[in-house]
């Protein structure tokens, strides 16, 4: 899945806490970093706050945590959209 402007990290950081295998983060340049490493989490959120941060896709290697991510995901899109119709 692709990822848009992650604003809330501690929400995301716990979101990727909550899954039980890898959440794997992959750059267009071919990088793949393990998210249930603190450092490389470190690294993703640079990438992800960057203007790079729309091309970055998330991957899982369990279906239970795909499904936990996709449900952060989309909460925080619907919760983007919200704030834009708020703000017209």
């Amino acid at each position: 899945m692709k990822l848009k402007n992650i604003k809330e990290v501690d929400a995301f950081r716990k979101a990727i806490d909550s899954c039980e295998h890898d959440v794997l983060l992959k750059s267009p340049e071919g990088d793949v970093l393990n998210l249930k490493s603190s450092l490389s989490q470190y690294i993703a959120l640079g990438k992800l706050l960057s203007e790079a941060g729309d091309n970055l896709e998330l991957f899982t290697t369990c279906r239970e945590d795909e499904a936990r991510m996709l449900e952060f995901v989309t909460e925080l899109e619907d919760e983007q959209e919200a704030a834009e119709k708020q703000s017209k």
